[in-house]
């Protein structure tokens, strides 16, 4: 296939156009795009980050949705693409996805712009929470509010462990084995291991395909205090410096799901560096879950609660770095090694082995947040209202059991 990639620019109007060479020489399913603005394109991202709840899941389904079978901004041979290399290549899988897309139209320009304009609104809202968390947190209503919570999210990580696996591992044993061995690593040790990830890869690589060998800040003193300070003392610039590297360190060996990260941030953020106390890494999977956008965000939360503003932006801008890079750098090449059949096997062994970590960390999490029959309820209910009511949106559900929660501590 000819370079594809490299034959789209834009011109300068700012509408998608090719030359007639460029035309002659592209294949039929990737010029049957409709003509569309930067600034449109943009706007699209904008409100889809903004007003959309749910996770990788929804958010990928709304962008095949609407860009399309409905606006056809993108090809399908486009977005399919898009979807493999996110699926290849570690980070939150939405984000890489739309800033493929915004690449595919508008180079690094739009990979750039439709990252800030996606990820923009769902950071300034955990903002926003953080904030009234850190001020609030000792009042009994924000208290009651996530003792509530807290079941609500276990209950929704649970039926997304199970979504998960059964969309993306099937009825394959192997891949089943990888999952279950992971959960119990992770339900066990409480904690997760990179090992066990990389060698789930190397495992099915060896075994689907056995004829081939496996795929060898400083803050500056004119800033105002409150910027760096989170529940504790103002963060100093080592503190920074290690939030800026762990959350780039996290975004660039997690693969999926932004839940994906959940088990590799629980073990460090609680365990090993104290950052953050069992129920309050709780709090932070419940605002990612009632914010639009990705639910990887949840990272700025857990910035913000350590060193205030500044933190916050170093988890996001680490978290996220990783994989704008991978697509910037990999989106131009990716078509000529994306069905190589030892890629695919590490992808689906490392996919099966995060899908169980999920597991195992919703286990860990769970004995912290369902401690008494009035949890145990609420968690009850609210996977029977998940199941039952499958487009029962997530941030009303968490808002019912937050009210459930703030009545059950007051009364």
């Amino acid at each position: 296939m000819a370079d594809c990639y490299s034959q789209l620019r834009v011109a300068d109007c700012g509408t998608m156009r090719a030359s007639e060479h460029e035309l002659k020489d592209t294949p039929p399913q990737w010029r049957q795009v409709n003509p569309v603005t930067l600034k449109s394109y943009l706007w699209y991202f904008l409100k889809l980050g903004s007003v959309c709840f749910g996770g990788a899941i929804v958010l990928t389904t709304h962008m095949q949705r609407d860009l399309v079978d409905s606006r056809k901004w993108v090809s399908h041979d486009e977005f399919e693409n898009g979807l493999a290399l996110a699926q290849l290549v570690p980070g939150p899988l939405a984000t890489q996805l739309a800033m493929f897309l915004g690449w595919v139209r508008f180079g690094h320009l739009g990979a750039t712009l439709v990252a800030l304009a996606f990820i923009t609104p769902s950071f300034l809202v955990v903002l926003g929470l953080s904030a009234l968390y850190v001020h609030y947190s000792g009042l009994i209503w924000i208290q009651g509010a996530f003792y509530g919570i807290g079941a609500a999210v276990i209950a929704i990580m649970a039926l997304g462990v199970f979504k998960l696996s059964t969309r993306s591992i099937g009825r394959d044993r192997l891949l089943w084995g990888i999952a279950l061995a992971s959960l119990a690593v992770t339900a066990i040790t409480e904690t997760e291991y990179l090992g066990v990830f990389l060698g789930a890869g190397l495992l099915a690589v060896m075994i689907k395909t056995p004829q081939q060998k496996p795929p060898s800040v400083t803050p500056a003193i004119v800033l105002p205090v409150w910027l760096f300070t989170g529940m504790s003392a103002p963060a100093d610039s080592a503190l920074l410096w290690r939030i800026l590297t762990f959350f780039a360190k996290s975004g660039a060996i997690v693969f999926g799901s932004g839940l994906a990260i959940v088990p590799f941030l629980h073990g460090s953020v609680v365990q090993d560096f104290g950052w953050l106390t069992e129920q309050q890494f709780i709090d932070a999977v419940a605002v990612a879950m009632i914010t639009p956008g990705p639910v990887v965000i949840t990272v700025a939360f857990i910035g913000y609660l350590v060193a205030g503003c500044a933190g916050a932006a170093l988890a996001a801008l680490g978290v996220f770095l990783p994989c704008y890079l991978f697509v910037v750098l990999l989106a131009p090449h990716f078509h000529t090694y994306s069905r190589r059949p030892r890629i695919k096997a590490f992808i689906s062994g490392v996919t099966a082995a995060a899908i169980g970590a999920i597991g195992g960390a919703a286990f860990v999490l769970g004995r912290r947040a369902i401690i008494d029959v009035p949890t145990s309820a609420i968690f009850g209910l609210a996977l029977i209202l998940l199941i039952k009511f499958k487009r029962l949106p997530e941030p009303l559900l968490i808002g019912l059991a937050a009210v459930v929660g703030l009545c059950l501590k007051i009364l």
